[in-house]
């Protein structure tokens, strides 16, 4: 993340609400740009025959309208941690990844933007019904690098500007009415999460030959496309321990086992290889993720993981039901109805018993817990990112946990080590902490993704050095490079097209890396500008001078 400066003598960006420049002392209250970079995804949305919808209601009932509509979209843009950019007179503009920077940036938008189609289509049969007229948005997303920021003194405020702005209105021009356009970037950062419809080659403004742009159909309508998944390295003892820990647990002595680790380092990675070890024994896997702008929404995660374990995801609501109570043939009727009620399958014409929430909690933790202990057969149950858990489920989990040990059990929780919540301290329960790769490991994995070829040599030892033993970064600066063009064939036998000077870090680190300096504060993320315009390396006394009250520890 580099900041682009404000003071106008010697280019320092100010501290926060500072009149003079720390470092040459030179005035700044009239600096008019306080601004930063930011890998970001835009989305534009426009109102379809604007004009037209003008000139049949008039301003006052088009104001009226537009009221309504711009409340709607931007309640759904701030729900998934977007911001309202502007007002556009028909349409808006938001921005998802700042001012706080977000790794998930694209899914939000993808999101959102579905989302606010959907509270379009519920405005516009009650606009339809009064006055006769059709409302609908079109919206286009695009991804990439912004420079957002105050602009000006006065009360122009926040705002989002570059070349990316201006792509992300195009996709909206060329967005179907009623439906969202993606360009490749967003295509890029959110393939394997949503279904995309078919590449289509688009005209768009400025531009001498079409584009390629893809149609964001639904979230998660298939399962993530894994792209060549690179081998694993330099976790064999990480492995043995958790499959050792799965063969006490086919035995008899359940377990839950913490993973913790930075973003790329392997968590899910060890999870999936666990899944094949239990896979390989017949022992079934269940498992969710928990996800970042789910983390207010009070049993999100327990209502999904539950609903893995009883296999009714993809059933309809009466389905469901009639599976449950076969699978829970002895338990009470209130506590059916609860069940139904957090799976989100209850019968909305049967009212649900009138219990207070914490007995209401109690029983349905009476209930799980009973029916886990009543199980003959093994089963492994996976957690993923905790770190974004939300409260309620957080606390339920916690108790259902503590009959595991007298299960045939496995519990695999995986977090990023700055989570410090309740599913990291359950008693007994071990904690595999997963380190970076060795430099020989990185360099294993380089080397087996890239191939033999002399051309790719150099190349191997420049990502590995870049990686600094994340074994993502290597797989995402590979496929980048791939992408672009700059590697011909196929992973694992790749040769270099042109000779590169430079490996450039990819959106999608960009973004993780950018959303954990968000996290520092202020006077950690001080020392790191500094020390970025230093260099890679540098000692303290070096770094004192250009700044007070280093904080290098947080940093390390």
């Amino acid at each position: 993340m580099t900041a682009i400066a404000a003071c106008r003598t010697c280019g320092t960006e100010p501290l926060e609400n500072a009149r003079f420049c720390h470092v040459c002392g030179s005035p700044v209250e009239d600096s008019d740009t306080r601004a930063e970079y930011k890998q970001v995804t835009v989305l534009f949305a426009d109102v379809v025959h604007s004009m037209e919808i003008a000139a049949a209601v008039g301003p006052e009932r088009l104001r009226e309208i537009m009221k309504q509509l711009v409340e709607r979209c931007a309640a759904v843009v701030k729900r998934y941690g977007g911001t309202v950019d502007k007002f556009t007179g028909d349409g808006i503009m938001a921005v998802f990844g700042a001012p706080i920077a977000l790794e998930d940036h694209g899914s939000r938008a993808c999101l959102a933007a579905l989302e606010i189609q959907t509270e379009t289509e519920r405005l516009a049969v009650e606009i339809d019904h009064r006055d006769h007229i059709t409302v609908q948005l079109r919206i286009g997303l695009n991804s990439g690098q912004v420079i957002a920021g105050e602009i000006g003194a006065g009360p122009l405020g926040y705002t989002a500007i570059g070349e990316q702005v201006g792509m992300a209105q195009r996709m909206e021009s060329v967005a179907p009415p009623g439906g969202v356009m993606l360009s490749e970037s967003t295509a890029r950062l959110v393939d394997g999460a949503v279904l995309l419809g078919d590449p289509e080659m688009v005209r768009i403004k400025g531009a001498e030959q079409p584009v390629l742009a893809r149609r964001l159909v639904s979230i998660g309508g298939r399962q993530s496309r894994r792209r060549g998944e690179s081998p694993l390295v330099g976790r064999t003892w990480e492995l043995s321990s958790i499959a050792g820990i799965l063969n006490e647990t086919i035995n008899g002595a359940g377990c839950v086992v913490g993973v913790a680790g930075p973003a790329g380092i392997g968590k899910s990675r060890l999870v999936r290889e666990a899944a094949k070890i239990a896979d390989c024994r017949a022992v079934p896997v269940f498992g969710t993720n928990c996800e970042s702008h789910a983390s207010d929404i009070p049993f999100h995660v327990i209502a999904r993981l539950l609903r893995a374990v009883m296999g009714v995801e993809d059933l309809d609501a009466a389905a469901a039901r009639t599976q449950v109570r076969e699978r829970f043939s002895n338990a009470e009727r209130e506590d059916l109805l609860l069940l139904d009620d957090l799976l989100g399958i209850r019968d909305a014409a049967v009212t649900l018993p009138d219990i207070a929430p914490d007995a209401r909690r109690r029983r349905l933790t009476a209930l799980i817990n009973g029916a886990a202990l009543a199980q003959s057969t093994a089963g492994v149950y996976v957690v993923e990112d905790a770190q974004w858990i939300d409260e309620v489920s957080e606390s339920m989990l916690v108790d259902f946990l503590a009959v595991i040990p007298q299960t045939r059990s496995l519990v695999l929780i995986t977090y990023r080590p700055d989570y410090r919540g309740a599913l990291s301290r359950i008693a007994g329960a071990p904690i595999v902490a997963l380190r970076p790769l060795s430099d020989a490991h990185t360099t294993m994995l380089t080397a087996q993704l890239l191939g033999t070829d002399s051309s790719v040599a150099g190349l191997a030892t420049t990502i590995a050095e870049r990686a600094s033993g994340n074994p993502f970064f290597v797989e995402e600066m590979v496929r980048d490079l791939a992408e672009r063009d700059v590697l011909q064939g196929d992973l694992g036998t790749y040769r270099l097209r042109c000779d590169v000077g430079d490996v450039d870090v990819p959106a999608t680190l960009q973004a993780a890396i950018s959303a954990r300096i968000d996290r520092l504060g202020s006077s950690a993320k001080r020392t790191l500008n500094a020390a970025a315009v230093i260099g890679s390396r540098f000692d303290t006394d070096l770094l004192s001078s250009l700044v007070d009250d280093s904080d290098v520890a947080t940093l390390i």
